[in-house]
């Protein structure tokens, strides 16, 4: 691992005597650097921003290195993919030795751009938010798709029914919700630290599930903020559909399928994940199994790594 600070000479770390300071934490994986300079311009200049690079190819890795150069921020360089999980936590904490008065964590996927001023009004409902919930919380934007248009909208429990909501843009009501998609979520620094952060066994699938899970399991909440909107990409590709609505279907690759079909089963193993979110995940998996044994021409593939993700969750967990 290496670290890169900015390369201006002159500028200085932000400072927050207050407590009121933000980071940010970006992963990337052999990105679209283009998209991954927009993502850094349009997050707030006095926060600290910090990439963590998962192992991207040599020439990514340079343009990277200038992207972070030329916004300001701070680049960690792992030499191989240690996973979303641990390079998240990594930068976590590696903004916590350069920045100890910080106070809020936005976590950020590449692939993650917020609309303008959008991180900005994020932070400024925060303190509203905790003092409807009487707790400190996690809290996450409207996020929509950018291939389709589409909003992928906000999961709520109601009984034994998983459902989606889909809240108006204009809406400035807090949604409590199930939970948050992680590319986004804005929380307390100390929430984060005091959970242990993100698990990093999980890899990279239902990182952000397991997580939301924990923190209602602890006692704090999950709220979406409506009227602060992120584009956001979902899969390897993402596909439209109709079911009473249109809906986002995202498409994931072989390998992609076996941690997420691995961590659905690992979950199933957990007492303080909710009994409904279980019945609808090994609903959706069946589905998920299905549609690409029928559809899709690398079925031999995604079924391979589909099973053997079942197998490997399934196995106890040291």
């Amino acid at each position: 691992m290496s670290v890169r600070l900015p390369e201006f000479g002159d500028v200085k770390l932000p400072h927050h005597p207050d407590g009121t300071g933000l980071v940010t934490v970006t992963v990337t994986y052999n990105p679209d650097p283009e998209i991954l300079a927009r993502q850094q311009q349009l997050l707030p200049p006095v926060a600290l921003k910090v990439l963590v690079d998962n192992g991207s190819t040599p020439e990514l890795r340079e343009r990277i290195a200038g992207i972070a150069a030329r916004h300001g921020a701070v680049l960690v360089q792992n030499d191989v993919n240690v996973g979303l999980a641990a390079a998240l936590n990594q930068g976590a904490r590696h903004a916590r030795t350069l920045l100890p008065s910080s106070r809020f964590l936005l976590l950020l996927d590449q692939d993650s751009e917020p609309d303008d001023g959008a991180v900005e009004r994020l932070v400024a409902r925060y303190a509203e938010i905790e003092a409807l919930a009487g707790t400190a919380c996690c809290i996450g934007p409207r996020l929509i798709d950018v291939q389709t248009n589409l909003e992928h909208g906000f999961h709520q429990q109601q009984g034994w029914l998983w459902i989606r909501r889909y809240p108006a843009s204009t809406s400035r009501e807090p949604l409590a919700v199930a939970n948050l998609n992680g590319s986004g979520t804005l929380m307390p620094f100390f929430l984060f630290e005091a959970l242990g952060g993100l698990e990093e066994e999980l890899f990279i699938d239902h990182v952000d599930t397991e997580w939301a899970f924990r923190v209602r399991a602890a006692g704090h909440g999950l709220y979406a903020v409506p009227d602060v909107s992120f584009r956001h990409r979902m899969g390897d590709r993402s596909l439209r559909f109709w079911l009473f609505g249109w809906r986002v279907w995202p498409e994931r690759s072989p390998q992609r399928h076996y941690y997420l079909f691995r961590n659905t089963m690992r979950l199933m193993r957990r007492p303080y994940v909710p009994r409904v979110w279980k019945a609808w995940a090994l609903l959706k998996s069946a589905l998920t199994l299905l549609t690409h044994l029928v559809f899709d021409p690398a079925r031999a593939a995604q079924l391979r790594n589909m099973l053997a993700g079942v197998r490997d969750g399934l196995r106890r967990e040291n």
